[in-house]
């Protein structure tokens, strides 16, 4: 056991010891609930506002700093005991409101117990001091943790990549997706005093003391936990401006001193990339944070208003193209699928980590729907049949529920080749754009569910799209359409489906079938050879 100093904002001060119990005596029984499921520690609290420091040490390999939470109770509740999250082996230093407040460590969390009732609509602080040498990532952004790297001249160069481990593996938070704080971010980023530290939103304040810069950044909009990135390196700035659809956006750029030219080019893309996403998803989300691209230490990410780009200025994926068609590589990978994600995960958050689609799926399909504007639509089908070479079907795409845990890597390439599927069955590119654009009109800023977004796409196309998702969102199948012609004459049938698959297609260009699991014969307009249309995400079998 060590101890911590538990302060009371009323003026008690006391010492607490940081034990390493379950509150209230209990064990924990399923750790990965804990940290993926709204739990009786957490459902009774939102969180308003974050307001961090944080200090990264390259030589140390260390973060230290504070985060004050703020946050409403949402129910009235008796003796609660709050979960705070912070993985392990960081350490915390607690500071309470006053001597009924208990902190106590197990795992990966710290465990606050009262001894008082609250009432729905109180308003309170808990601030928590952390430091220590938090995981260190292998492979960023692949994998959860802090990157400690030097740049090409010798100079620290440092961030953290954190979307599927969670910000918590280096600062205490209640790390949910479906609790976002409402009122923002303000995180001080502190540096040695020839670096310089980027965070999210807009920089408010820079202050230098001796040795050391900090360097104030805001973000007013609420934001995803995992988005809550400081960036350490030897950075310069430059800026631009995007007239969009809600006025001046700011577009700012952090990248290292040396890559300046480079930056300056490349990122020319970035006016064309928001012109694009305005005309398909509506305006950008944080006019109020500005836009922002800043060089990181790894290939790139989506942290909102603060986009990590790591892709070395230059088109493609790392100077290939992932579709295998040529298209990628008229564009920046990582300038695209990362900025598309200010829409998809972003402004519109999935509440539970299973439902990562909802980010990916849409994000990768934004990667063809830049293409069609920025080139031409046959372009853009081409790119995105030319991605199903990179889908598995090893799992399902939904993951497990509660515990943290993503479904199949094919959330990307299925998914976008799923949507761009469905487009073809509402067969209206402009209700199409209009439901992407009512997407993010009518759940914007919001934590949502599958169900929801289902449900929003059905209402609003007027087709039941609900066995279109649950085959290729909830099995690892890809629809076959069996088939055999004989003249005029046409027998087809689905196989590898889902029970009752509403998949109607096109074929001959104009004509539609509705294949079921039951064999159908229909008469063709035409006696010629029978011809599909290769943007429906299904296979086709001759017998």
């Amino acid at each position: 056991m060590r101890k911590i100093t538990l302060v009371a904002s009323l003026l008690y001060f006391g010492i607490a010891t940081s034990q390493n119990l379950f509150p209230k005596g209990e064990t924990i029984k399923n750790e990965d609930s804990l940290k993926g499921s709204n739990t009786p520690y957490r459902d009774f609290w939102d969180v308003k506002k974050y307001e961090l420091s944080v200090e990264p040490n390259f030589e140390k390999k260390t973060v230290s700093g504070s985060n004050l939470i703020s946050f409403e109770i949402t129910k009235d509740i008796k003796n609660p005991t709050f979960q705070i999250d912070l993985q392990q082996p960081m350490e915390y230093q607690f500071i309470g409101l006053k001597k009924c407040f208990t902190p106590k460590r197990k795992g990966d969390f710290i465990f606050i117990e009262t001894k008082k009732s609250f009432k729905k609509g109180e308003k309170y602080t808990f601030t928590i001091h952390f430091s220590g040498n938090p995981k260190v990532a292998k492979r960023a952004p692949w994998d959860g943790g802090w990157v400690f790297s030097k740049d090409q001249n010798g100079n620290p160069f440092m961030s953290v990549a954190q979307e599927g481990t969670g910000v918590s593996l280096w600062l205490p938070t209640k790390d949910l997706w479906s609790d976002e704080p409402d009122q923002g971010i303000v995180m001080k980023i502190i540096t040695p005093k020839d670096l310089v530290g980027v965070g999210n939103g807009r920089l408010i304040k820079q202050t230098q003391e001796k040795d050391k810069n900090t360097f104030t950044w805001e973000v007013k909009n609420t934001i995803n936990p995992y988005s809550i990135v400081p960036n350490v390196g030897k950075y310069v700035n430059f800026k631009d401006s995007f007239d969009g659809e809600k006025g001046k956006l700011d577009l700012d750029y952090w990248v290292l001193d040396y890559q300046l030219e480079k930056a300056k080019k490349q990122f020319q893309q970035v006016k064309p990339m928001m012109q694009a996403f305005e005309y398909w998803f509506g305006a950008y989300p944080f006019y109020e944070d500005s836009y922002k691209l800043v060089e990181s230490p790894y290939l790139g990410m989506e942290h909102q208003s603060n986009v990590a780009y790591g892709n070395q200025f230059e088109n493609g994926y790392l100077g290939r193209d992932l579709s295998g068609t040529g298209v990628g590589l008229n564009w920046d990978f990582i300038i695209i699928h990362e900025s598309g994600h200010e829409w998809f995960a972003n402004n519109i958050t999935a509440k539970d980590q299973a439902d990562m689609w909802i980010h990916e799926s849409f994000t990768a399909y934004s990667e063809t729907l830049f293409t069609e504007k920025y080139m031409d639509k046959n372009a853009a089908e081409t790119y995105v049949r030319g991605t199903r070479q990179a889908v598995q079907n090893d799992i399902p795409i939904i993951g497990k529920y509660g515990i943290r845990n993503e479904g199949s890597g094919d959330m990307y390439y299925k998914g976008a080749n799923m949507l761009h599927t469905i487009r073809q069955v509402i067969n209206n590119d402009e209700k199409f754009r209009q439901i992407l654009r009512g997407l993010n009109k009518d759940f914007y800023h919001q934590t949502v569910t599958t169900q929801q977004i289902e449900n929003y796409i059905s209402t609003k196309s007027g087709i039941d799209f609900s066995s279109v998702f649950d085959q290729y969102l909830r099995t690892t199948k890809i629809p076959t359409l069996e088939y055999s012609q004989t003249g005029n004459q046409l027998k087809f049938r689905y196989q590898n489906s889902v029970k009752n698959l509403k998949l109607p297609i096109r074929i001959n260009g104009n004509q539609e079938i509705s294949p079921t699991e039951a064999w159908q014969t229909i008469t063709l307009k035409t006696d010629a050879p029978l011809k599909f249309d290769s943007n429906y995400y299904i296979n086709y079998s001759s017998l």
